[in-house]
């Protein structure tokens, strides 16, 4: 009879493992945060935007990436790429102008549906070099061959405080 609650441990383990919290079996969209704030238009993830005003675009801030690094930026790009085993980073992209999203502290993700949508990012931008190690990393995660990376490389990146995400594609 000790062998029954094992088992049953057991298969509920294999179940939760298998069937991550926030997955939509559906859609196939997996939502591992909960929006801090919803509308018709919109979802915000991280915590609730506190700007007034216009958002820049990512390519005026990347351009300019000296004078933005270190500093709080509020920009709007559209999503490349977001990370589909948890949504946990997103690659933003406004024309030439590219940037790896990450969620300050893994505090918050973004819903892994939100490539295509023009988003709005309120974060710490930062310019950097990555080693070919990292990259090759990154590569990976973003479903590419990594061994097409040679050498370090220039990154611009961004921890975010909060994406806003429209609820329809835009």
């Amino acid at each position: 009879m000790k062998t029954l609650p094992a088992a049953c441990s057991a298969l509920l383990l294999s179940l939760a493992l298998t069937t991550p919290a926030g997955v939509h079996a559906a859609e196939g969209v997996i939502r591992l945060s909960e929006p801090v704030e919803t509308t018709e238009h919109y979802e915000v993830f991280g915590s609730r935007v506190a700007q007034v005003g216009d958002p820049r675009g990512l390519a005026e801030v990347v351009a300019d990436g000296e004078a933005y690094a270190g500093k709080e930026v509020f920009v709007t790009a559209e999503v490349a790429q977001v990370c589909q085993r948890k949504g946990c980073f997103l690659i933003a992209q406004d024309g030439d102008a590219v940037a790896r999203v990450t969620f300050k502290d893994y505090g918050f993700f973004v819903p892994t549906d939100s490539g295509g949508k023009r988003v709005t990012i309120v974060g710490t931008f930062d310019r950097k070099v990555i080693s070919e190690k990292q990259a090759r990393h990154y590569a990976e995660d973003a479903g590419q061959d990594p061994s097409q990376i040679v050498g370090e490389r220039t990154e611009y990146s961004i921890v975010a405080t909060s994406v806003v995400v429209p609820r329809s594609r835009s």
